[in-house]
């Protein structure tokens, strides 16, 4: 059970799950799974009888998937389409006897409706979870099928997000799959889950004991013996643990099936030091061989969040240096591809950053198992931002939301909290009953890991005590005065209650910035301006930073945001249909100042960074210059003769004061030394006097 102390804790083991979307992952007679990415036709707008076989999709458009619309529009700072869409697309399938087939979509926006073979499957209501649908008895004879999907993004009043600074592209805009069985297997239909969830009972160095639930469906009208084997591999592949277990099916129904297991002196997996994964395998077995299997990774550690100290993992003080990330890439919108999901991977990782936040919705399997792999805590939501509605509609709608989120995703070793909402408050239905039964679900099916919130206001104090845990979204020096910078501390210090455990967490804080404008001690920008200069941003972080650095009791901070994101309606910073709060511009080709600022102070690779490089037209011939880095000492050179060194103030920040600049080219060379490596960091600024 999860207690409710002023002392939170948690104990998990967290296994990922990877569902077996790669052929031969296991053997080919026990489940293949076929991705579905070529050969489908498209058409915008809505059709009557599109479903139906002998339909005429003469002119459509030929499409691959993952597939998403309206980013064109968005981009150009343009209203987006939001409404239907059709998908077709012929499936040859030789039905075998004793086979089942599924269909597994990983996500559609918003509404999608499925046809096969003219025959209405059914219908998600949700933009962002995986669904599935078994299409066994619907298979023609002949081996040549029709399947058709009616996409809708439009707004619906039973579906979250109601409102939001986000855009909701519409499209099956993540993977498609066909699953072949055997007639007995691990459930497939269980909100797209894998079937089997891996839950701890307690873990540490010395033992780890999970308890695993195995939803297993038999379609056949028979009572079926079966033996279910539990094994775990170590990462060179080698079993470590295995056990066995006669069951017996009932016929045509899904029935849970539990094992208990106890593994000593386990492998720890201990975030960005040692992000250890074990091999997790649950087969159904007969006399005749492997009727079905599931192969998952595993991860195992403990951890809690200490009010006045932080948050520990595996018992030792862990820091949350988070971010957090929106899905959408220019010229894609959501439809991004597996080497773009690695790409920001690589870029949180080449930050320093040991957590990431997941807005404002649930996110690919892939990327998820990405964090996984690469030992980054994930903060995963369901997409409640800004309102909700008094309806058993919506009440529905965000049950089956927040049920897809969890269940499609428990073995992730990665997630460690469950999000409830995003800055409900304001203008809305009282949340109160609708958060407190998604919270009771949350801790239901998984009492495993805490609830957690993220709010922006205080006009309903009871609905930010219904989570475990508690995240502020607070942006001082951008939405209030520069002087909200000075009064931060004080700001956090008012916050520390308001939370359950009287602690919290910073789940949104930043500023914009182009990295095309530039001015030397800039005033405060504007949030909605045209003048967004990247010096303004980093002024910013670097005072939000030793804040939160001086308060103990905030026990993670997220940034807002790791990359710029597209919003139709924005124009900022002399940019269009952009929110440049990005550490990273949109196309992750630039890196701001302030990602070498966080770098500097969380990477534990050695990093030298003169701000200010891209402003490299001067018309001043006196400035400071500043220097991000993690050396304890740092040497600055102006067209080689050098300006003398500094020391690391303790926020990875060197500043030389009033620097001569010469008429013409400047080279600006920064020197220092870490762990025994010599650094260099060069640009160069052009002085030309008004």
């Amino acid at each position: 059970m999860i207690s409710l102390n002023k002392l939170f804790s948690v104990s998990t083991i967290l296994c990922a799950t990877i569902f077996l979307m790669c052929l031969g992952t296991i053997p080919a007679r026990a489940r293949e799974s076929t991705l579905l990415a070529n050969g489908w036709s498209f058409k915008s707008g809505d059709l009557t009888n599109a479903e139906k076989i002998n339909f005429d999709a003469g002119g459509w458009q030929d499409i691959s998937l993952p597939h998403s619309w309206g980013w064109d529009q968005a981009h150009a700072g343009k209203a987006y389409y939001r409404g239907p869409g059709w998908y077709r697309r012929e499936l040859e399938i030789q039905p075998q006897k004793g086979k089942r087939y599924f269909l597994r979509f990983e996500a559609a926006s918003l509404v999608a409706d499925v046809w096969f073979n003219g025959k209405l499957l059914g219908e998600h209501r949700g933009g962002f979870g995986a669904f599935a649908f078994e299409i066994t008895t619907n298979l023609a004879a002949g081996g040549t099928n029709l399947l058709a999907v009616r996409v809708d993004n439009a707004a619906q009043p039973d579906i979250a997000p109601l409102s939001g600074d986000f855009n909701v592209y519409g499209g099956l805009y993540r993977p498609v799959h066909l699953i072949e069985t055997s007639a007995e297997n691990f459930a497939v239909t269980d909100h797209g889950s894998p079937g089997v969830a891996w839950l701890q009972t307690s873990v540490n160095a010395t033992q780890a004991v999970l308890d695993v639930t195995a939803q297993i469906s038999n379609g056949t009208k028979q009572k079926r013996p079966l033996i279910l084997v539990t094994k775990i591999l170590d990462a060179d592949g080698n079993e470590v643990f295995a056990t066995n277990k006669n069951i017996t099916l009932i016929p045509s129904y899904t029935t849970p099936f539990w094992t208990h297991i106890a593994l000593s002196t386990p492998h720890l997996w201990n975030g960005r030091k040692d992000p250890y994964l074990y091999r997790a395998i649950v087969e159904l077995r007969s006399t005749n061989g492997v009727v079905d299997s599931v192969e998952q990774s595993l991860g195992l550690r403990s951890y809690y969040i200490d009010p006045d100290k932080g948050f520990f993992l595996n018992g030792e003080k862990y820091p949350i240096y988070g971010v957090c990330r929106h899905q959408d890439r220019p010229e894609k919108g959501w439809a991004i591809s597996e080497a773009d999901m690695a790409e920001d991977v690589e870029l949180l990782k080449e930050l320093g950053a040991t957590a990431v936040r997941c807005a404002h919705y649930q996110h690919g399997d892939y990327f998820y198992s990405l964090c996984d792999q690469a030992g980054i805590l994930v903060w995963a939501e369901i997409p409640q931002v800004n309102a909700v509605h008094d309806t058993a509609e919506f009440e529905n709608t965000s049950r089956s939301q927040l049920l897809d989120l969890i269940r499609q995703n428990i073995n992730h070793p990665s997630i460690f909290v469950w999000s409830l909402f995003n800055e409900i408050g304001g203008r809305t239905d009282d949340p109160h009953r609708e958060l407190q039964n998604l919270a009771n679900i949350a801790h239901g099916e998984d009492p495993t890991r805490p609830t957690i919130g993220a709010t922006s206001h205080t006009d309903l104090p009871q609905m930010n005590k219904i989570p475990d845990l508690l995240g502020w979204n607070i942006y001082p020096g951008w939405y209030g005065g520069k002087d909200s910078l000075e009064k931060f501390g004080a700001w956090l210090d008012t916050y520390r209650y308001s939370s359950h455990t009287g602690g919290f967490c910073l789940s949104e804080y930043g500023a914009g910035a182009n990295v095309n404008q530039h001015e030397e001690n800039p005033p405060q920008s504007k949030a909605g301006g045209a003048w967004h200069p990247e010096e303004y941003q980093s002024i910013v972080h670097e005072a939000d930073w030793a804040a939160i650095k001086s308060h103990p009791f905030v026990w993670g901070s997220f940034a807002w945001n790791m990359f710029d994101f597209c919003v139709f309606e924005r124009k900022e910073g002399s940019q269009i249909a952009l929110n440049d709060k990005g550490l990273v511009t949109y196309d992750r080709k630039t890196k701001k100042d302030a990602f070498y600022f966080y770098q500097a102070n969380w990477s534990t690779q050695p990093v030298l960074y003169i701000t200010s490089r891209r402003f490299t037209e001067r018309t001043n011939s006196v400035t400071d210059v500043k220097i991000y880095s993690n050396a304890n000492e740092a040497e600055l050179l102006l067209n080689g003769v050098s300006q003398g060194k500094r020391s690391n103030d303790g926020n990875a920040v060197f500043i030389w004061k009033n620097i001569q600049l010469a008429t013409g080219e400047n080279k600006i060379e920064a020197k220092a030394e870490r762990d025994g490596q010599s650094l260099n960091n060069t640009c160069v600024w052009n002085f030309s006097p008004k």
